[in-house]
Formats: C-alpha cells, structure tokens, sequence
C-alpha cells in the first residue's frame, strides 16, 4: 500500500474490473491517504480522521470486488461484513462490536505471517536437530556414578556418537532420509466447549474459551510418519514455539488500529424507509445504526487482545438502496460517510468488455475448466457479442443481477459440453452467434422461462 500511487491503484484494478472509474479513483485516494496520514508529524495526524466512503448503486456491478480486489493490494488488516447479520444489544445475535474483534483477528494473522517469515530459518534449524533426535536418540550417560576409566570411555563414546551424527546431518540435508520413518509427538486439539449465555459469545469480552483451553491439561499422542511428513509437522511446532504471542496481540492491535479497514456491505438492508406501511423491523434497523455510530465516530472496543481505538479505521460502505436511499440512514451516520460513489448499471458494452477484458475473465475460466478434459473452447467475436447482448436484454427485461447474469447464462451455454465432456469425440468447440442463438434462443424467446431459467 506504501509504494502505489492512486493512478497505480486504479491501474490494478483495471486488470480485473471494468468501468466504474468513479469508485476506484475514490478507494485509490482514500488508500493514498492513509499512507500521507502516516507521514505526518503526532500532533498533526490526531486531529485528521479517515474520510469514509458509500459506494451507492445496483447488485452486479462491482462494489464488492472493487473491494475484494482491494484487499489483495494492500499489506493492511481487511474485513467484509454483511449489515444484515447484527442486531440491535439485548437481541439475539451479533453485535456490531464483534466486526472489531474480527478485524484484530484479521491483523493477527498478518502479524504471525510476517513473523513466520521472520522465524523460519532459525526454526528449520531446530528441526534439523529434532530429526537427528529422532532419528539417533542420543545416549543417556550417568557419569557421577561412573569410575575414571568409565568416563573416558564415555567421551569416547561421546565422540562416535557425534561423528555419526555429523554422517546422518549430511545425509539428511542431502535428502537421503526423507523415506525413513520416524516417531513424533503430535498435539491433540482439545474440543471446544461451548458456553451459553442469555447475550451471546461476541457480546462477552472475557475470553472464555482461551481461559478454559489453558485450563484443560494438553494432550498429545504420539504419530508413525516419514521424514518428509515429520519435517512439516515439527516446523509448525517450532515456529509456533518461537513466537511472542504477547507482542503478536499488541502489533496486531497497533496494525489495526492504524491501517484497519472494514467494509460493510449491503448497509441499504438497515435504513428505515419513510414510505409504505410495513414498519415491523424499523425499530431492530435503527438499533444497528446507533449501535453502529460511535464505531464508526471513533470509541474503544474490548477485544482477546486488548481494547481497540476505531478512531483511524477506514470504513466502505455499500448498498444498491433500491427500495431506500442513503438519506433514509440516520443523520448523524451519513456525516460519518463524507464521500458518496454513485455506480453505473451496466450497459452492452461493458458485458462484452467483462467476457474479454479481464486478466482472469469469466470465459478464460470456463476455457481452463474444459481444458483439463482434453476440451479446447474457442469464443469467436460475434459469439461474445451475442452473450453480451443476451445478458443486458435479459436484465433489462427480468430482474437486473448485473455481472452475475453471464454467469448464470455461460453455464447454461456450457451445460451440454460440460457434461459430455469426457466422451466427447471432437475435442474442439467454437462459440459463435449461431451457437449462441441455438443453444438459448428459445429460453431467451419466452420471457416467462428465462425468469427461471436465466
């Protein structure tokens, strides 16, 4: 994140999502702004707070993988969360609060990769020597109760026992051992114990389940495996043991609280529209939005490993807001989404640029599928302008899913290949109009079917 530019950012993401420009020059600034925020000087840097985003618009047409693309940028703590599944404090479910709690989750697995990479040479060390314990078990001399000609054969002995150690070391790194079988002692996972409370896990900020897991005696059972299997096994044991989960858990809370960013998809599904009569869930939607206020404003959240500050935490919201719209959200929490992304619906053009374009495009997939069949699949140009214009009619005359709708048309175009694929005896099939129209003419025809069909 430190290294791109917003034109970069932008470029990234034109790999693999087309259009939208709006959106992503949006998340290229607010990711941009977050690296100058870190160059200023303490005093500076607390009075200036993130500018949120929403990103406003239809289903299908890319909020969600700008975002996820997003997350494969950046070197920083990312969380997705639906709005819909919190609820109000005191209901059953969970609270808005336990988004926090994952995202530190999210920065202590950042944090234990980077100290992997870290440990894993002096951690490989010791495994050697593990192997060569395993493999030679050392002798057990007791020398207090030995006489002096004992304990000269005893160095003797010491001695021997060195050098064929020092022949099994160069055999071992040669990787002469590997099928040798060796006898290793495995930790068993105690199961989890479950505790029930009238608020929920996610509401209990005592960690319960660490506290009886420490509790509980650590059992291990011993495993029959080959060297190669072996040396998998105690490298996780060793890089595991090496670790300071203690500064682990404070970095990630430092990470997260720096560099975190949420985001919170379909927040459209909490508003509390003004119009029609059904009013039965405006009161559960108007809790999660108070709840989901001071979080967003800026308040400390206790967690496994620590309290959290989400003063400095980025958050991107999105929703299509098709029966509601942004205003309908509480006052005070749109002024905590300063920045407003309107996305486009998307025309014939962009479905023909989707099928093409992209570095990892929907027709590619389908192509590298077959191809493990033996089943070479070839798109002529009239073949991807017939599923474009299929798709945007489609939409446009039944519900409007955006991108996904090619998705649900190539696999009813590929349905027959698919299945016959192993048997088929010609191995090379073209996709042009013709094809097209003779495989989903007659659904595309009858409106009625293509509601359940395509």
């Amino acid at each position: 994140m430190h290294e791109l530019t917003p034109r970069q950012i932008v470029a990234e993401l034109d790999k693999h999502i087309v259009g939208q420009d709006d959106a992503k020059r949006a998340v290229a600034i607010a990711l941009r702004n977050r690296w100058r925020w870190q160059q200023l000087p303490d005093e500076l840097r607390k009075e200036i707070t993130p500018k949120n985003i929403v990103m406003i618009g239809p289903t299908g047409v890319g909020k969600t993988e700008i975002t996820r693309r997003l997350a494969q940028l950046i070197d920083a703590p990312f969380i997705k969360v639906e709005a819909t599944k919190y609820t109000e404090v005191g209901y059953y479910g969970r609270d808005v609060e336990s988004m926090i709690r994952d995202l530190v989750d999210s920065a202590k697995n950042l944090v234990r990769e980077k100290k992997r990479v870290e440990l894993v040479d002096k951690a490989k060390a010791r495994v050697e020597e593990r192997l060569l314990d395993l493999l030679i078990p050392r002798p057990e001399w007791e020398s207090s109760f030995r006489e002096s000609t004992e304990e000269v054969k005893e160095e003797d002995s010491q001695e021997r026992y060195e050098r064929t150690r020092d022949k099994f070391r160069t055999m071992l790194l040669q990787g002469a051992l590997e099928e040798k079988e060796v006898e290793i002692s495995v930790e068993q996972k105690n199961s989890p114990v479950q505790v029930f409370s009238n608020m929920g896990m996610d509401q209990m900020d005592v960690d319960l389940q660490g506290m009886f897991e420490r509790i509980m005696p650590q059992q291990s059972k011993h495993r029959k495996m080959m060297v190669k299997e072996a040396r998998k096994v105690l490298l996780e044991q060793e890089v595991e043991g090496l670790m300071d989960k203690d500064a682990i858990a404070e970095e990630a809370v430092d990470l997260a609280e720096r560099h975190g960013i949420v985001f919170i998809d379909e927040i459209d599904k909490i508003c509390t529209s003004e119009e029609g009569g059904n009013r039965s869930g405006d009161v559960s939607r108007q809790g999660v939005q108070r709840d989901l206020l001071p979080i967003v404003e800026g308040t400390t959240v206790q967690t496994r490993s620590g309290s959290v500050k989400t003063d400095y935490m980025l958050f991107i919201a999105a929703g299509a807001f098709h029966r509601t719209k942004p205003s309908d959200l509480m006052p005070e929490l749109q002024g905590r989404f300063p920045i407003r992304v309107e996305l486009q619906e998307l025309t014939r053009e962009d479905f023909l640029r989707i099928l093409t374009e992209p570095s990892s495009s929907i027709t590619m997939q389908y192509q590298a599928l077959l191809k493990t069949e033996g089943v070479d699949v070839k798109f002529e140009q009239d073949g991807l302008e017939a599923l474009a214009d299929i798709a945007f009619q489609v939409n446009q005359t039944t519900q409007n899913i955006g991108a996904r709708r090619l998705h649900t048309i190539l696999e009813r175009l590929l349905e027959e290949v698919s299945y016959e694929a192993p048997d088929l005896k010609t191995k090379k099939i073209v996709i042009d109009a013709a094809y097209v129209q003779q495989k989903l003419h007659t659904i595309v025809e009858d409106e009625d079917l293509s509601k359940f069909i395509l």
